[in-house]
């Protein structure tokens, strides 16, 4: 596969890679990527989230960029900045900005982060009436010009936007996937870490369930170099860090006062992005369509799946205690009561 690249552009791709700091494997991931050539993902919305993701996928150059979003000049404008970033960073992703989805045909991997955000007065059946329609809309049309792609639903309320881009898509469950397990991981990945004074590197961490306070954060499965956490600390504080993983995304938008995170989710798509793009076969809590796995029907919930060129290649069964499965359960039923709300907002359309 690599005889196709002359000896002169493989020393360039490696010493490129090297001076971006990855290691060896890393670099034969990269080289291999290049060498089947150029893969492309579109990133659906332009706003802070999918402007972030597209910044970190130029920088990783393994794919094309296509930004896609409604406001004229957005995603033209930031495709365009991105770009002229690319000499000074060392990468030569192509980034295209655009209203349409024409340039998106063929992507391998679609991210949709379409959708509003929840404002003032706003209830909550409002809500999944607009992102319904914006989701609903996007995915019809991303998969009409990428059959064969790979959708990370980044939309919020994530698992119910789930369940629309699934229907809207008519892909198999394995290639519609939520996103939120992997940004609520690295969240308790990052306060275990403060908490021990210890390296992100060294700490490993699942959350399952559904993205919002009733995700279940597994402590007994989290660990810092193999040793699990509750060793580590005391109960208190292991339920201290645990609740603020669940409040997470909402402690940083009272810090904000306007908006909401945008660094850690674009870096957890990314994530996403690498394991298929480079079928890394990663191990990572996802939202998949359960159909009795976990003991679940029909429901977009988190659980740990192996993710690799194909989407979701297993779903990994946990062994999980009497509480966790209640708890896991009850976060199942929080996402069916959307479910259930969206059908009634169908019908009453």
């Amino acid at each position: 596969m690599l005889s196709s690249l002359t000896i002169g552009s493989l020393a360039r791709e490696s010493g490129r890679l090297a001076r971006k700091h990855r290691s060896a494997a890393q670099c034969e991931e990269y080289s291999e990527a290049m060498a089947s050539g150029r893969r492309k993902v579109t990133v659906v919305g332009a706003g802070m989230v999918g402007g972030t993701a597209a910044q970190i996928l130029a920088l990783r150059d393994y794919a094309d960029v296509v930004l896609v979003d409604i406001v004229e000049g957005l995603p033209q404008g930031k495709a365009l900045d991105l770009m002229q970033a690319g000499p000074l960073l060392g990468y030569d992703t192509n980034l295209t900005g655009t209203n349409g989805y024409e340039a998106t045909a063929d992507s391998d991997v679609v991210v949709i982060t379409s959708g509003i955000a929840r404002k003032p007065g706003m209830s909550r059946d409002d809500l999944l009436k607009t992102n319904m329609g914006i989701v609903r809309s996007v995915t019809e049309q991303v998969a009409k010009a990428s059959p064969n792609a790979i959708i990370i639903v980044v939309s919020n309320p994530l698992d119910a936007m789930c369940h629309v881009a699934f229907d809207a898509a008519g892909f198999p469950r394995e290639r519609v996937i939520g996103m939120a397990g992997v940004l609520d991981s690295a969240r308790f990945r990052t306060f275990i870490a403060m908490e021990l004074d210890v390296s992100v590197e060294d700490v490993s961490a699942f959350v399952l369930g559904g993205h919002g306070d009733t995700m279940v954060p597994l402590s007994r499965y989290s660990t810092v170099a193999g040793i699990p956490i509750t060793e580590l600390l005391p109960a208190d504080r292991v339920k201290a860090l645990e609740e603020r993983t669940a409040n997470g995304g909402a402690e940083i938008v009272g810090l904000l006062k306007t908006g909401s995170a945008y660094y850690a989710p674009g870096a957890s798509v990314v994530e996403m992005v690498d394991a298929i793009v480079l079928d890394k076969k990663r191990v990572l809590p996802c939202s998949i369509y359960l159909q009795g796995e976990y003991g679940i029907n029909d429901t977009y919930v988190g659980v740990p799946v192996k993710l690799g060129a194909n989407g979701v290649e297993q779903i990994l069964p946990l062994n999980l205690s009497d509480g966790e499965k209640a708890a896991l359960k009850k976060s199942a039923d929080a996402v069916q009561d959307l479910v259930a709300a969206m059908e009634r907002i169908k019908s009453e359309a």
